[in-house]
Formats: C-alpha cells, structure tokens, sequence
C-alpha cells in the first residue's frame, strides 16, 4: 500500500511495480489523495487512475488497486469508464476501493464540494449503484437525489465479471457495514490492532447475514503500518529513515506502532502477522511509506510464504 500523494514520482511507481511482480506480491494498492496528508506543501501526487492504467500497461501478473476513491472527486459514470479501461489495460487486475472522502483541505483546494458526512454516504451509496450498474449487461436507469441516468449500457464492460473487486472501508459502524454487505465485496478497515479486527469482523459479518449474504464470501482486510527489517540493525536503519521522513524519531515512531500493524524484525513482524491472521484477517496491506526502499519488498513473499 503506497501513499501516492507523498511525492512518489514515475520512476518510483515503475520501480515498485516491477519490484512486486519480480518477488510475487500478489497487490499494490495506492490510495487516492491530491494533497500530502502529512501536511507537507512541497510533495504533490500523479492523478491515481492515471498511475494505475499506466502500471496496468507495463506488468503482466502484478494486481492494481485503490484504497480508496473519494465519492466525492469524480462522478460515478466517470469512475466506471476509468476502472473499465484500466481493467482492459491489465487484462483483468484492477480492484476498487472507494470511499465518503475526509480530506478536507485537498477538497478545498481543487474546488472540489465537501458536503456533510451524511450527505457524503449519500454520494457514496449512489456512486455504488451507478458503477455496478454501469459494469452490469443490458441497459440501466438511475434516478437518485444525486444522481440520474437515463438508458445507459455503457460498452465495453470490463473484462472481469460479473465485475472488478469492490471494496469499502471503514471502522464497522453500521452504516458502512450494511453498505459494504448490499454492494461490495470486500470490507477493508485501517490502523486497527488484532482484537479491533476482531471486533470489527463481527460486525461485518453480523451485516453480511442480515444482507442474506454467506459471511463467506465475504473478504475482510486491514491496511496497516509496516517498518521491518531482516535483523534488529536492519529495522533499526529503515525506522531511522521513515522517522526522519515524518518528522519524529524512530524510538517515538517504534512506540507509536506497537502492537499495531507489522513493525519489528523479521521474526516479530511474522508473529504479527499471524495474529491479524488469527482474528480473522483475510488480507492484509502494509503501508509502505519509504516508497523508494526497493530492498523492502524482497521481505513480503518470505513473510506471507511463513505465516502458513
């Protein structure tokens, strides 16, 4: 999971990309932001669908993701046509995350509106309909509060079907949940520790029976902090690097992380691993913010190959 908006340049995306495909990570996700959320001034962000589409072009096994789309940037029939090409471009390997939006400073600078949060699920729910109806075979109509369409049979679909992965995040509150359980496929939460997820899973679950859904099929994931290292020296080189870039120390940033995400050395961070694993997690990903630490990404396959 790479924070786009912290100034990761193309050759940075390229470079990771490639970098996954070379040791078999499976996903790379970026989120979808166009100002630093860190509040730094002077690092900027590539457009996201446009970053994807681009990788969906240079990789051949490597699946794209977003974590997650604000309602609140794009209109709905346009957010369906951006994920249909980038999914034509990659032959099927793009995943949606989409989200009410938060940021409101990037909001306000790009002009974009940012209504209340009910009304912001309101976009949110609509967007969803609109999409899938949109991906979906035959003509579909839509007449919401925010939203109207008339007869569209939007060609071509996308390569996957029924449709790509959807996927909406949140802390389990309710309302989240029983969205996630009527139009997504999968449930994603952030900065969650084992037993949160634990709690939230429930949650989830709770909604996804009430939907008349198995709870099966349902895919519950986390995205969470990662600084490990082969050894305790190696840790202790990358936590130095990612405190110096946020602006803290690495003994702060070390406490701040504990027991949450997958912080330590090799052996540790596995132990962690295994516990989002064991509260229920079905995927898990891990927030790199060294984005240009290329060697990083060598550490994931032994780390899912060991968690069994």
């Amino acid at each position: 999971m790479i924070e786009g908006q912290e100034d990761v340049s193309w050759p940075q995306w390229v470079a990771l990309a490639r970098a996954c495909e070379q040791h078999g990570v499976g996903t790379l996700f970026r989120s979808d932001h166009y100002l630093s959320v860190e509040g730094r001034r002077e690092r900027g962000s590539l457009e996201t669908w446009a970053t994807v589409a681009g990788l969906a072009a240079i990789t051949t096994r490597l699946r794209l993701g977003v974590l997650v789309s604000p309602a609140t940037f794009r209109h709905p029939s346009v957010l369906a046509k951006l994920v249909t090409a980038a999914d034509h471009i990659s032959n099927g390997r793009i995943e949606l995350g989409i989200g009410a939006g938060w940021n409101e400073r990037e909001h306000e600078a790009y002009g974009f509106a940012f209504p209340p949060l009910g009304e912001r699920m309101e976009l949110l729910e609509e967007q969803l309909e609109v999409v899938r109806g949109a991906w979906a075979d035959g003509p579909f109509s839509f007449a919401g509060k925010h939203y109207r369409l008339v007869g569209l049979d939007a060609r071509p679909k996308p390569v996957q079907r029924p449709h790509p992965p959807v996927i909406i995040g949140g802390s389990a509150k309710p309302r989240t949940a029983r969205l996630a359980a009527r139009l997504a496929d999968e449930y994603n939460t952030v900065y969650a520790t084992p037993a949160e997820c634990g709690e939230r899973r429930a949650v989830v679950e709770a909604a996804w029976r009430d939907a008349g859904r198995d709870p099966a099929s349902m895919t519950f994931s986390v995205m969470v902090p990662w600084v490990s290292g082969s050894d305790a020296a190696d840790l202790r080189r990358r936590a130095g690097r990612l405190a110096e870039w946020r602006g803290t120390d690495a003994d702060s940033m070390l406490e701040q992380f504990a027991g949450l995400g997958v912080t330590g050395t090799f052996d540790e961070s596995l132990a962690r691993m295994r516990k989002y694993r064991d509260a229920g997690v079905d995927r898990i990903m891990l927030q790199h913010l060294l984005h240009d630490d290329i060697e990083a990404i060598a550490l994931l396959p032994r780390l899912a190959a060991a968690v069994g």
